[in-house]
């Protein structure tokens, strides 16, 4: 193969299905460059540094669920468009390009699973879908999934990846905050667990209501986590910020987050929380 040909066929992103066999990908951490089958292999990180590179929704399932566990709810809840909203593009036309691209309705997928043969009610978020924002159906998926829970004495495991609030639904998209915030004190008025997994990028309304309101709080290596980005804090503060900031390791350090853990240990960890705070755990 020429080094024309490698040049096309090497890819700074996550490549397509077609592609995986053959692509080569550069990690942005310490410059390595692997195929993108031997990273995938390693649960998507870095063979070299172990740089964690983002997981899609499906990965993130397959990667925490027992094998053949998982079960969807709610798949057909859709969003609608109260506001009639137009900015560039109609609401309704965003929506539509966006299930064509996901082949999904809303960027949370919500169903029960078992983790290490743990019944649990777990709740992924799509950052393909609108990058992971939150609206009116993304807020009723959490909070069916808090109710299931409730009902079948079950933990709840939220994977947060978002950029925030829907600005298309602007305060019913507000509101979700709340409302998800609210179904949360219900499960811990239960004593049942709820885990927090924030991972790269975690922004917005979301790290200001559910995503930072877990039993326990756990990121990924390297996570980017915060409400505003670090572009925006600097220019309203006007000062440079510390080395890290937003960081999981930076929020770990100051006490944010409970704790970091790698990908390959995260099945593993969050089982063992859920067996030590639930009364029918095994």
């Amino acid at each position: 193969m020429g080094f024309s040909n490698f040049l096309k066929k090497f890819k700074k992103t996550q490549p397509s299905k077609e592609e995986k066999s053959t692509t080569w990908i550069k990690c942005p951490a310490c410059g390595a460059i692997s195929f993108y089958k031997e990273v995938a292999k390693q649960n998507n990180t870095c063979p070299k540094c172990g740089y964690h590179f983002r997981m899609n929704a499906d990965e993130r399932i397959k990667l925490l669920a027992d094998e053949g566990s998982f079960v969807e709810y709610d798949k057909d809840l859709k969003p609608n468009d109260p506001l009639n909203f137009v900015d560039k593009k109609s609401y309704k036309k965003r929506i539509e390009e966006n299930y064509k691209k996901t082949g999904r309705n809303s960027s949370v997928i919500s169903g029960e699973c078992t983790i290490n043969s743990i019944p649990t009610q777990l709740v992924v978020f799509d950052f393909a879908f609108m990058g992971g924002s939150l609206g009116s159906v993304e807020g009723e998926k959490i909070v069916r999934a808090v109710k299931r829970a409730i009902a079948k004495q079950q933990g709840v495991i939220i994977v947060s990846t978002s950029g925030g609030a829907r600005m298309q639904e602007s305060t019913f998209s507000l509101m979700q905050m709340a409302k998800t915030s609210a179904a949360l004190a219900s499960l811990a008025e239960h004593n049942l667990p709820y885990i927090s997994l924030l991972t790269d990028p975690t922004f917005g309304g979301v790290s200001a209501s559910f995503a930072f309101l877990g039993d326990f709080i756990l990121a990924e290596p390297g996570a980017i986590i915060g409400f505003a980005g670090p572009r925006v804090i600097k220019q309203t503060i006007g000062e440079d910020l510390p080395q890290g900031f937003q960081r999981a390791e930076f929020l770990l350090e100051h006490g944010l987050i409970d704790m970091v853990v790698k990908r390959d240990e995260l099945k593993n960890t969050i089982a063992d929380l859920l067996k030590y705070t639930l009364k029918n755990a095994s």
